[in-house]
């Protein structure tokens, strides 16, 4: 069985039919379809449904893909663990953030750790959207994900295959700009939405339909990146629920307003996420002293409320 029917395999999956995968993969449809035959017939089964317009996956196609994903990112970090060996100098973290944090929170936050303890080694970080990111981590091309986080919304990075540890508190707040605040547009105004390839779209979808809440109406503009509709809102062009790491200082100086009511806004977490599968040497020192750290700061949290509850 030969790796790359496996890429060809996710590459079907991800362009969503077999012209525009063979086309991203660089090679003629006929050779390409050639060898997605070879890989069913080492699984000894169909892997996709060949419909008139639309190519789906089969029950077994369901089933080979979160493995074909991992032993692609397996063998990824296994290269990067036997080139690291083989060098003298340090390795690079590699991190993915959605774009947000990647300017809000990631730089602050590796100033602190740096400050206590220099990392010693080169760091690389990726923005992306949500889908972006999360496509790097299953690929193995990122060895940590920075990224909102709830509960309810769904995520690729499976609790199975992923683990992840708090970092901080965001929420999520309607704001729109003063004058069209003023008109009362809560639920009947210009909607700003976030696009699918969007964290913060799932994370509101979710949370909206967790508290029963009707969504708002067909948005007036969409996009996947939460300064665009930051910017977006600021210009007057309608109402936007962002992230307040990103828009303290515009509320702050009276460009945007709160609009609604406590309820309206929605608690999410800052997480950290990586492999669960073992990941080069440097990566797992670095995951074990932030994970060790965000075990202080809960017991120095815990501390603090029984100390509070003791004094009342």
């Amino acid at each position: 069985m030969d790796t790359v029917w496996l890429e060809d395999f996710l590459a079907v999956v991800r362009a969503g039919g077999f012209s525009r995968a063979a086309e991203q993969r660089a090679i003629s449809q006929p050779a390409f379809s050639r060898r997605i035959k070879c890989l069913e017939d080492w699984v000894n089964a169909p892997l996709f449904d060949r419909g008139k317009h639309s190519v789906g996956l089969t029950a077994a196609g369901e089933r080979l893909k979160p493995f074909a994903e991992e032993v692609l990112r397996q063998l990824e970090t296994g290269r990067r663990d036997a080139a690291s060996a083989a060098q003298a100098s340090t390795e690079t973290l590699l991190f993915a953030s959605t774009h947000a944090l990647s300017m809000t929170f990631f730089p602050p936050w590796l100033r602190m750790v740096e400050k206590v303890e220099p990392l010693m080694t080169s760091v690389q970080l990726t923005a992306d959207s949500m889908v972006g990111c999360e496509r790097l981590m299953i690929d193995g091309r990122a060895q940590f994900l920075l990224c909102h986080h709830h509960p309810a919304a769904s995520t690729r990075l499976t609790a199975d295959r992923f683990r992840s540890v708090p970092l901080g508190e965001d929420v999520m707040v309607p704001v729109a700009a003063p004058a069209l605040a003023a008109q009362g547009l809560m639920n009947d105004g210009p909607y700003l939405a976030y696009s699918s390839e969007s964290g913060m779209g799932r994370i509101l979808a979710a949370s909206w339909e967790e508290s029963g809440r009707r969504p708002p109406p067909i948005p007036a503009f969409s996009s996947h990146l939460a300064t665009v509709l930051a910017m977006m809102a600021r210009d007057g062009r309608g109402l936007v629920w962002s992230p307040l790491s990103l828009i303290a200082e515009d509320i702050a100086a009276g460009r945007l307003v709160r609009v609604g009511q406590p309820e309206d806004e929605v608690r999410i977490a800052i997480h950290l996420f990586r492999p669960r599968a073992r990941q080069t040497q440097v990566a797992e020192r670095f995951w074990r002293r932030i994970w060790d750290e965000a075990g202080q700061r809960k017991n120095e949290r815990s501390s603090d409320r029984t100390t509070s509850g003791h004094s009342s």
